[in-house]
């Protein structure tokens, strides 16, 4: 490619790239269709079907859904996280206990179900459920972030079979901890990421009801932690009812509390909706609601690369004040992160992360390189007092990059 070409294809690039933008002037994207996402979703709102709490668009949504992952096998007869992702044992292992749940409820996909057991058995040499969790944990080492979630899914959908002792395949979470101050989680190992707190209340909830410790004292805790959990649990689930706003770790708290009978707990109406809110019409789920502000640092950074100012004055400011209005001002309620940090989405159930905090300061500075050329007093008040006063960490550049 030479000189001209490069240039005619990065002038393209850049006016393709703005015209993604919605109608605020920033980026919001759209994550793939997840075969992941629509197992765990599906499995939820048939469990939650089976204790009578499901919404009312459950049959129509679970049925779709139920075709998209027919439809949607790789050929070798299992599934990746996406369309185009190889096959992992994780999604195969999901997909496959949703379509037995399914099959349970008299929703038949037998070659679906047929060609996942076909693909489990050559990775893992059985369906033997202490064969297939071996694997799982294998895949994972000690991390129990996923490898947990993911047997729980397959014994509430029951494809591990109907007996309680299949319990001990799931390593019991330390729910009770959740109990304690948040300040003594970094002198904690655990073997959970922090963010993933409702499924450590949630699913070691079901899985001490299930299968209580025979500690008598860690029996006696657990039970005395189990109300107060459930409340943390209610407490931290965000407006719109999606933790983090993805649909795996949402769908893995609403089927533990309906598995573990606490189907009219609070936190249950909530999720449903939200699970219901994110199905697509292709009859699939997204892993997460979506990436705004993550999607539009990297936008604004990548058109700025070359140096040159990429937006006009009218379009700069409605997306600096945008990324200004995400900026956490509080302690998060969830994990406690402190104020001056980005999450990945404007949404509601986004947390301030080491991730995404770092991409948001970087646009302000090109972008309003060369502020002068403003004629907006009400741009320039932004600029010298919006940044001091409510941007606490921008505040600190200096003032000739601010």
């Amino acid at each position: 490619m030479n000189k001209e070409a490069l240039e005619q294809f990065v002038t393209q690039t850049k006016a393709d790239l703005l015209a993604e933008r919605n109608e605020n002037g920033h980026w919001e994207g759209r994550l793939s269709d997840s075969a992941l996402a629509t197992s765990v979703a599906i499995a939820a709102l048939l469990l939650a079907k089976r204790r009578g709490v499901a919404p009312i668009e459950t049959d129509p949504i679970v049925k779709a859904g139920l075709d998209w992952l027919e439809k949607n096998r790789n050929e070798d007869g299992g599934w990746g996280d996406c369309r185009t992702s190889p096959s992992n044992v994780s999604t195969v292992a999901l997909c496959w206990a949703a379509l037995r749940l399914a099959r349970d409820e008299g929703l038949q996909f037998p070659d679906a179900i047929e060609s996942a057991e076909a693909w489990l058995v050559q990775e893992a040499g059985s369906l033997d459920p202490e064969a297939l969790a071996d694997t799982i944990y294998r895949r994972y080492g000690k991390d129990r972030t996923f490898a947990v979630p993911i047997l729980t899914h397959c014994i509430l959908c029951g494809a591990f079979g109907k007996r309680k002792r299949e319990w001990k395949l799931v390593k019991p979470l330390p729910f009770e901890l959740a109990t304690l101050p948040h300040g003594f989680f970094k002198f904690l190992r655990f073997q959970v990421v922090s963010y993933a707190l409702p499924a450590l209340i949630a699913i070691g909830h079901a899985r001490h009801h299930h299968r209580p410790s025979l500690n008598p004292l860690a029996r006696m805790i657990r039970h005395w932690a189990k109300p107060r959990v459930l409340r943390l649990l209610e407490k931290v689930q965000p407006k719109s009812g999606g933790f983090l706003e993805a649909t795996p770790i949402t769908a893995f708290v609403a089927m533990s509390l309906a598995g573990s009978g606490q189907e009219s707990h609070p936190v249950m109406k909530k999720a449903l909706r939200f699970l219901v809110t994110q199905a697509r019409e292709n009859g699939s789920w997204p892993i997460d609601a979506n990436l705004a502000t993550w999607v539009t640092t990297l936008s604004v950074n990548a058109l700025g690369a070359s140096g040159e100012k990429p937006l006009t004055d009218e379009e700069a400011v409605p997306v600096h004040d945008w990324l200004l209005g995400q900026q956490h001002r509080i302690v998060h309620p969830y994990t406690q992160a402190a104020p001056g940090g980005w999450a990945w989405t404007d949404l509601s159930g986004g947390v301030p992360d080491a991730d995404d905090t770092p991409g948001a300061p970087f646009p302000h500075w090109w972008t309003f390189t060369g502020v002068d050329t403003l004629t907006h007093d009400w741009a320039r008040a932004m600029k010298a007092e919006r940044f001091n006063a409510t941007h606490p960490i921008l505040a600190r550049l200096p003032a000739e990059i601010r």
